[in-house]
């Protein structure tokens, strides 16, 4: 049977570390990957609008000597037919030997994984899970602050929609010594599950609060999120909060030194672009990362080692 990842909980703690190894060591000698996956074929199975995501992945497969194949929304696809989700993965795993889905509707990457001959990434789901954004969340943060505890973060925006953060919470929770700040519109606080799950069976420690300003300077990381339109039934609630939040520059003033600024893109309002210049700014540094763990996952999914190209072993750390 194949291995899918659809959340973020189907790695242990110690394969994520690996896959951040492996992504480092492709970092550091990409030759050694270049024809890691020759012959072999991604699907990218997009149902709704990707752009960093999507190329990530089609890059990862490319740079990795590999093929891609796909479609970039469900008007492009059989589903405008009618087609289920299912049948149109079982007919995709005919053709290629991996797939990233993309969908609207949570759990269809889930029902997909149980139909398809093949592996079945979660490219997001919903409001509900990104894995693969919380695996490039996760190395940046490795390579921002060296190590992946011993710190705190604070979540900003959307956290009621936001599948980033509801998977970066679950997977930080497993790390030590982290303190969490939720900083969100009372419209748009974490959901109960999520603080239930990852942080109070854990004895986790984390505040609410509407105030950005008030917490800034106690962060060591501060992850914006963009207040998601087409999550929102009522456009009027939507307007009304879209603006919650505005990063600037004066408002950094009172923020660390070392503080590291994330954000999964795209963003509309939350982070103004004079922000871009602040060395603290590290969400462009994050989106060139996303490529290098998804090289890795697709290497540990397709139990491949680096230039073996025939899939003898898996490549650990």
């Amino acid at each position: 049977m194949p291995r899918h990842l659809i959340d973020i909980t189907d790695l242990t703690v110690g394969e994520i570390d690996g896959l951040i190894a492996t992504a480092e060591d492709i970092l550091s000698h990409p030759a050694a990957y270049q024809d890691a996956c020759q012959r072999r074929q991604l699907a990218t199975l997009f149902f709704e609008p990707s752009t960093r995501t999507r190329l990530s992945f089609e890059s990862a497969m490319l740079s990795l000597g590999g093929s891609v194949l796909g479609f970039s929304s469900a008007q492009s696809s059989s589903a405008a037919k009618g087609e289920t989700v299912g049948d149109t993965v079982r007919t995709v795993s005919c053709y290629a030997d991996i797939i990233a889905m993309r969908h609207p509707r949570e759990g269809a990457p889930y029902a997909a994984a149980q139909v398809s001959e093949v592996p079945v990434i979660n490219a997001g789901d919903g409001g509900h899970n990104h894995p693969t954004q919380t695996l490039t969340d996760l190395l940046t943060l490795h390579r921002e602050k060296g190590r992946l505890g011993g710190f705190t973060v604070g979540f900003c925006g959307d956290l009621k929609f936001g599948r980033t953060v509801h998977s970066l919470v679950n997977a930080l929770s497993r790390y030590g010594d982290i303190r969490y700040d939720f900083i969100s519109p009372v419209e748009l606080k974490l959901p109960r599950y999520v603080k239930e799950e990852a942080l109070k069976k854990r004895g986790i420690p984390y505040s609410q609060t509407t105030d950005l300003e008030e917490v800034l300077p106690e962060l060591d990381v501060l992850y914006m999120t963009r207040v998601q339109r087409e999550r929102f039934f009522n456009e009027e609630d939507y307007l009304r909060l879209k603006d919650s939040y505005v990063l600037t520059p004066a408002k950094l003033a009172r923020a660390r030194q070392d503080l590291s600024i994330l954000h999964p893109l795209p963003r509309v309002n939350e982070i103004t672009a004079a922000v871009d210049r602040d060395p603290r700014a590290a969400y462009w540094r994050q989106v060139r990362n996303g490529k290098f763990i998804r090289m890795a996952l697709i290497l540990l999914l397709l139990g491949l080692s680096p230039g073996n190209g025939g899939g003898e072993g898996v490549y650990e750390h």
